[in-house]
This record gives C-alpha cells, sequence and structure tokens, in this order.
C-alpha cells in the first residue's frame, strides 16, 4: 500500500512540473521565438536543459527550506498528506494554465506547505516570516531598480535593442564534413546576430532562475518522506521538458511581458531573473509573476517621468503624466529627447493597440462593438463620454487603478456606469 501511494505521490509531483513546463516556457522565450531567433522546438528544449542546471545546482536550497525548515518537524510530511498539498499546488497551476490566468508557483507551494504546518501546529513562523519578508521587499527593489532604468538607461538600450530581422534564415549549418557547422544567413547582419543571441540568452536566463525557483514546488513534499532528491530532480525536470514541449504557448501573446515592446521585456525579464535567482541562492522560494509585474510599472513609471527633472518635480513645477504606455513612447533604434526636454504630449496613452484590445475583449468576455458611458465629477462640472469597454475592464475592479491612469483632471470623481450601452 505504502509502495502504491508513493507511486502516486510521484506521479501528482510529475504533474506538478508538467504544468511548471507550460506556464513558464512562454514568459521565457516568448520574445525569442517572436522575434524568430528561435524556433519554438528550439526553445522547448533549452527551457528543459536551462531548468535542470538551475534546479540541480541552486534549486536543492529552495528544496531544503520547503520541505525540511518551513515546519519544524518533517514528520508531519506524510505520504497521503504530501500527496494532498502537491494536488493543491498542481490543480492551481492546471487552472492557471487552462484559464491563461498567471499563477504564483512558488505563493502556492508555500501556502499549501504553510497550511499543513499550521493544522499540524509545526510551522516555523520565523521561516515563514523571513519568506513573508522577502515577498514584499523583492517585488519592490524590482519597482526601484526598472524605475531607476527606464529614467537614465531605457532609451540608451532602446536604441542598441533595434532589431531588424532580414529575409531569410539567421542561420545556416553546413553538414557537408564530419561535424556539422553554423554559419550566418546570406542576409543576417552582424546586428541582427547579436540582438538574436541576446533574446535567447535572456530566454536561457529565465528558464534557469525557474529552475532555481520552481522545482522545489514539485518536489519538496516527497523529499521530506526520505525519497532521493537527485532522482527527484531528475524525473521533475523530465516532466517540465514534457510540458514545455507540448502544453507552451510561445506563438501567442500569453503573458504580460510578451505583450512589452522587445526593450522593456528583456530589462524586465533580467531583473525578475537575477532577482530569482538571488533569493533562491539564500533559500527564498521567490514569485518571478510578482516581481516581474512590479517590474513593468517600475519600468514605465521611470521612463514616463523622463518628461521632467527632479528639480522641477521638487519645486512642483511640474507633474509627469506616469503611464506604463511611455514604454512605447519611441520605437527601437530611435533617439529619445533629453530628461526634461521631452512634453508630456508625446508620452502614450495606457489604451491597448489593437490586438491587445481583441485579447482583452475575449479574455473577459466583452463585446469591443459596444461601449460604456463614463462620466466625471469634478465640483459642479459634470462630463461624460464613451469609452470602449477592452480601455474600462482591466480598471473596472479598482477604482483607485481607474483614478490614477486617468490623472489629466485631478482632483475629479469618476463614475462608470454599470449597465449603459452606447453602441
Amino acid at each position: 500500500m505504502v509502495e502504491f501511494l508513493l507511486l502516486v505521490g510521484i506521479g501528482v509531483a510529475l504533474f506538478v512540473g508538467f504544468n511548471i513546463g507550460g506556464s513558464t516556457t512562454g514568459p521565457a522565450f516568448g520574445p525569442a521565438v517572436g522575434s524568430d531567433a528561435i524556433s519554438m522546438t528550439g526553445a522547448a528544449a533549452l527551457m528543459a536543459g536551462f531548468f535542470l542546471i538551475g534546479a540541480w545546482t541552486i534549486g536543492r536550497r529552495v528544496v531544503d527550506a520547503l520541505g525540511t525548515e518551513l515546519v519544524t518537524d518533517p514528520g508531519v510530511f506524510s505520504i497521503e498528506s504530501s500527496i494532498v498539498v502537491l494536488f493543491f499546488i498542481g490543480g492551481a497551476l492546471f487552472v492557471g494554465n487552462y484559464y491563461g490566468v498567471p499563477a504564483s508557483t512558488s505563493m502556492t507551494a508555500v501556502g499549501a506547505i504553510a497550511g499543513l504546518g499550521v493544522a499540524s501546529g509545526e510551522l516555523d513562523w520565523a521561516v515563514m516570516g523571513e519568506i513573508a519578508i522577502w515577498w514584499i521587499v523583492a517585488p519592490i527593489v524590482g519597482f526601484w531598480v526598472s524605475g531607476m532604468i527606464g529614467r537614465y538607461l531605457y532609451p540608451r538600450i532602446n536604441r542598441w535593442v533595434a532589431i531588424v530581422n532580414t529575409s531569410g534564415p539567421l542561420l545556416e549549418v553546413d553538414s557537408s564534413g564530419v561535424v556539422p557547422r553554423p554559419s550566418a544567413g546570406p542576409n543576417t547582419t552582424r546586428r541582427e546576430l547579436v540582438g538574436a543571441a541576446v533574446v535567447v540568452g535572456i530566454g536561457c536566463l529565465m528558464a534557469f532562475s525557474s529552475g532555481t525557483s520552481n522545482i522545489a514546488n514539485a518536489i519538496a513534499p516527497l523529499v521530506s518522506v526520505g525519497v532521493d532528491i537527485n532522482l527527484l530532480i531528475l524525473l521533475g525536470c523530465a516532466a517540465v521538458a514534457v510540458g514545455a514541449f507540448t502544453i507552451a504557448r510561445l506563438d501567442t501573446l500569453g503573458s504580460d511581458i510578451t505583450d512589452l515592446p522587445l526593450t522593456a521585456a528583456i530589462i524586465v525579464a533580467i531583473v525578475s531573473s537575477v532577482i530569482v535567482v538571488g533569493l533562491s541562492a539564500i533559500g527564498i522560494p521567490a514569485s518571478f509573476v510578482i516581481i516581474a509585474t512590479t517590474s513593468i510599472v517600475g519600468l514605465g513609471w521611470g521612463r514616463a517621468t523622463r518628461t521632467a527633472t527632479l528639480a522641477e518635480v521638487a519645486r512642483g513645477d511640474q507633474s509627469p503624466n506616469v503611464s506604463v504606455g511611455a514604454l512605447t513612447a519611441e520605437d527601437p533604434g530611435e533617439e529619445a529627447p533629453p530628461i526634461g526636454q521631452e512634453d508630456d504630449d508625446a508620452i502614450p496613452s495606457r489604451e491597448p493597440h489593437s490586438s491587445m484590445t481583441a485579447a482583452i475583449c475575449r479574455r473577459s468576455s466583452l463585446n469591443c462593438n459596444r461601449s460604456v458611458s463614463v462620466t466625471v465629477v469634478s465640483g459642479t462640472t459634470r462630463i461624460s463620454w464613451a469609452m470602449s469597454p477592452a480601455v474600462v475592464a482591466p480598471l473596472r475592479s479598482s477604482w483607485l487603478a481607474l483614478s490614477t491612469s486617468l490623472t489629466s483632471m485631478n482632483p475629479t470623481t469618476w463614475l462608470l456606469s454599470s449597465a449603459s450601452s452606447t453602441g
């Protein structure tokens, strides 16, 4: 009976790894595949390889933290309880993959194991507190690092990243000799080759960081019941590879990162991956999704504040119109004005472009041919106009987000009619 339950537990762990492979490959290699720097099969292969390297080298530290340190008595991990914990983790990931909603595997795993620890009275609150503190600090660090890059370095990086895809293959392989020799395609430029290497390298870094943090989510409970950690790492990485080759969606804009301009995607990937690897090295399970989200916001904030100097902001002479849309203010390779010399009108609004609008409508089950009425009340003045549901949808859950994104008439009161239609 014990052997059967152990096989069930390993099967559930493989299911978790399978879903990790499906959910993390897209964010890691989406920009590389989208820019034709690598094929979908090549991206899956690199995902599997670098995930294994990250799991084997640093990931075992996070496995120890979740499996033996988060609870004061690892004996609470019976085979039955380990299966239940893994079912919760795998179920959350499966639902997230099915509905296309990004889920934090690390937070799911820590929450499930912490719940078991609380129920059994064996939760190590000091370790839980340390993890929780880093969960707060890490996104803040990601925000400010990205914010400083957005304000002072983003335009310069944007000039370097400009990738122009030429006709023909990026690489050609000469198989006439004993050893195949790759070479640049007939029309491939040096800039294009370097740019392709950069985006592929970033994907490999993200795959490595995922391995350092996410392998523990699949195998930590089973390590606590005595299963060999090396065997579980190999099995878990094999399941991740299967997920990367089968259910990973690399040909669609499935994540917020791949919806960004290429320059922003590269910066967010580097900042987030470095933070995740650093936390994994000290045994802290980190959420890439949350760190990346705050990095995106910080990068957009930093780029938008280039319209004013620090002295102007301090004196109150100018208040920049902060928007994540600032990341699209110039195309890759285009020169940006110096800080303080850019017009606020040059910063794009947050309204999505057509393809993103269509995606929002699909995900929100909205009719994009209809529009809703938005009313602004400022003092005794009342103004109404129609807005696309695709613009309102991402903001309707938070009045604060709605009022922040429409800052041009502050202070105001924003009223969103519940069911008015003008078309």
